[in-house]
């Protein structure tokens, strides 16, 4: 992967702020795109291995599910709605549990959970899975807004140790440079377990597990692009696609008459919770 070597600031985009990004923001969208987004992010063989390989077991959704969903929605909410304290406080506590993340002598890659690059890659996928769920809720916003949020959305990586400047400079650049780093990726077998493991939910308890396995990966199989779903080696028809545009509409209807707080949980009180653990002194991860 290669960053853009220049930064275009668009003089006619209008500024987002930690206020006026929340109506971007659907907590049922994290809920039904955390793990098709995971798989992407993880699809990039650094990323995948450093979590394949770590030995962070509390931060392992394996082990932790319900903490891993709080650790990792926490990081999209404070990075997205959090003031500059709180994303400079909750940057030091992932640091910490980042720190353990590197490759070692017989890791068949070189990664370190600090390398701005890798760093890039989670934030542009997380930013795709946002848009992308976005648009198929609520239609494609008009291009002046769409381009404000993708400028406020390098938020995701600056958070941590990513350069503002490798953030590619606008939409128009932005979309390419996934698609063809995305197209390069390649699933190995030990990681297509892992990501099997993910969908099945084979980490939960089997009464979720019978009741939402299957749920869970017809969604996931809709979300994920073709090139990613063939790696996983999932099928997908035209009648599968039209099903799951049918249950994204009747999502979308509900969601969207319900109040702003409701249409944000969970992301507000993981928000909430983030900010009671720093008065408290609480960890924050």
């Amino acid at each position: 992967m290669t960053a853009p070597l220049h930064r275009v600031e668009p003089s006619a985009t209008p500024s987002l702020t930690p206020e006026t990004v929340e109506p971007y923001m659907d907590g049922i969208a994290a809920f039904l795109g955390g793990t098709a987004n995971v798989i992407m992010q993880l699809s990039l063989r650094p990323v995948g291995r450093g979590v394949l390989e770590s030995t962070v077991d509390s931060g392992k959704v394996t082990l932790h599910p319900v903490k891993r969903l709080r650790t990792t929605l926490t990081y999209i909410a404070v990075a997205m709605m959090g003031s500059d304290e709180e994303r400079a406080a909750y940057r030091e506590a992932v640091n910490r549990s980042h720190r353990p993340i590197r490759s070692g002598p017989q890791s068949p890659v070189k990664y370190n959970a600090f390398d701005p690059k890798l760093q890039l890659w989670v934030a542009g996928t997380i930013y795709w899975g946002i848009d992308d769920l976005y648009t198929r809720m609520h239609g494609p916003l008009d291009p002046a807004t769409a381009e404000a949020l993708y400028q406020y959305s390098a938020r995701l990586g600056t958070t941590l140790q990513m350069r503002p400047e490798m953030w590619p400079a606008d939409r128009a650049e932005f979309h390419p440079w996934w698609e063809q780093n995305l197209a390069q990726h390649r699933i190995e077998p030990a990681l297509r377990e892992y990501f099997d493991g993910l969908i099945d939910l084979r980490m939960m308890p089997w009464p979720l597990r019978f009741t939402f396995a299957k749920v869970q990966r017809f969604i996931v199989a809709g979300l994920l692009p073709q090139h990613v779903r063939a790696e996983m080696r999932m099928t997908w028809t035209d009648q599968d696609q039209r099903r799951f545009d049918r249950l994204l509409r009747g999502i979308s209807v509900v969601n969207s008459r319900l109040p702003k707080q409701a249409r944000l949980f969970p992301l507000n009180v993981y928000l909430f919770d983030l900010r009671r653990r720093m008065r408290l002194g609480k960890p924050l991860v």
